[in-house]
């Protein structure tokens, strides 16, 4: 096989799907990457079951725009469909609906590995398990995923009935999103991390929606608006934070209440914007994305947020969400109970650097973790805190995969 023979002869290098992660893991300064682009065809589809083998290359979109219309959909997407179905399980990626449907990993059934050594590895959650689980959050360092199978799940449609609703402190947040776990399927807060951090001021935005059997009007027609350049300074900064905070916030304020959605705005909003981090300027953006437990969600949560007030930094992208109390098939998954909560900030060198060791401080003393797949810059001793079966991981990684982020995390 091709892959095996690429794996074998050239090396070592890292699988590179199409690149929407925000950090490093798919990237190798100086040395290989392997371009999972072409690896993009529909191998079988069972449309009784709802059982879909494909290559790893195949875009989330390309599922849900072909099998939707069928009655059939991804029961677990991140906030983007513009990613491959190797990095969906790379980095076992969740969704607004963690709490009812865990992530990625939770509904794959079996995946197919080519590692460096010649050796064909398909295993899954009851075969050859810790090779799957291995693999599920893995950052692509157990070889190349070259296919996989996916249990979909039925609907009704592409529409959701949401909800819409203003909060004005974190523990009213946290109150609307213990309330809606058991009735509502997908739940998510903005929040508008320039309003101080306080219990008193910490305004945003909470968003509910489950599957409807409704129909919501026409299917909105996919229409392609790009970031067309590359301003000279990032248009995001302390100028206009505050004015982007307060219009995003008063416009959905305005929009509270209940309504039908597809899918796709309701899930995907940056998807409507392509090269939308352009907006960032040359030097671009960090996301910083923790996960907190819950004995500490409202505790670290103002305290990271005090401590970007203090920064004089903020984020316009502020996405607040709760995990639901499951556990994770990946040795190496970030979905954990919890909250978490992701900031993008624009990349001012040092000071932005100096806020994030700030933030890790808040994560490690309350038990959280950093999202790998959102990172660039974790030093070591955060990710082993985080992720304590990083040692188990270890003897299942392939020797010929190497990243930026390997070598940042394992030395390799």
């Amino acid at each position: 096989m091709r892959v095996l023979h690429e794996l074998q002869t050239r090396g070592p290098g890292i699988a590179y799907g199409n690149g929407r992660s925000y950090g490093d893991q798919c990237l190798h300064p100086g040395g290989v990457i392997w371009h999972t682009a072409g690896l993009d065809h529909f191998s079988h589809w069972n449309p009784d079951t709802g059982v879909l083998t494909c290559e790893a290359g195949v875009l989330l979109q390309d599922i849900q725009r072909l099998l939707g219309p069928r009655g059939w959909m991804l029961p677990v997407t991140p906030g983007t469909q513009l990613v491959t179905v190797g990095g969906a399980i790379a980095n076992d990626v969740h969704g607004k609906n963690h709490h009812a449907l865990g992530s990625f990993g939770d509904h794959v059934l079996r995946l197919w590995l080519a590692r460096s050594d010649g050796e064909w590895i398909e295993c899954g959650p009851t075969q050859q398990s810790p090779w799957f689980a291995a693999t599920v959050g893995g950052m692509g360092l157990t070889g190349v995923i070259v296919r996989a199978q996916l249990q979909l799940r039925r609907v009704a449609g592409p529409w959701l009935d949401t909800e819409t609703i203003p909060y004005s402190s974190l523990e009213e947040f946290f109150a609307l999103a213990d309330d809606s776990e058991a009735a509502w399927e997908h739940t998510v807060g903005w929040i508008d991390c320039l309003t101080g951090g306080v219990s008193s001021g910490t305004r945003g935005i909470f968003m509910r929606a489950n599957p409807s059997a409704a129909r919501g009007g026409a299917i909105p027609q996919p229409k392609e608006r790009r970031m067309l350049f590359t301003p000279p300074v990032s248009l995001v900064n302390r100028l206009t934070l505050r004015p982007f905070n307060a219009a995003y916030y008063h416009l959905q304020r305005s929009r509270a209440g209940r309504a039908v959605q597809h899918h796709e705005a309701f899930l995907y909003p940056l998807d409507g914007l392509l090269e939308w981090n352009r907006m960032y300027g040359p030097r671009g953006f960090y996301q910083y994305q923790s996960v907190v437990p819950p004995h500490a969600r409202l505790d670290a949560t103002h305290a990271m947020l005090r401590e970007i007030a203090r920064s004089g930094e903020g984020s316009f992208l502020a996405v607040l969400k709760t995990f639901g109390d499951r556990s994770t098939r990946g040795l190496l998954s970030f979905p954990r109970p919890g909250t978490t909560l992701a900031l993008d900030f624009p990349n001012r060198s040092e000071r932005t650097l100096r806020l994030f060791d700030r933030l890790d401080a808040i994560v490690l003393e309350a038990g959280g973790a950093l999202y790998p797949a959102k990172d660039a810059r974790m030093p070591r001793h955060v990710f082993e805190a985080g992720y304590p079966r990083w040692h188990e991981f270890l003897p299942m990684r392939d020797a010929g995969m190497s990243s930026a982020m390997s070598r940042r995390l394992f030395g390799s």
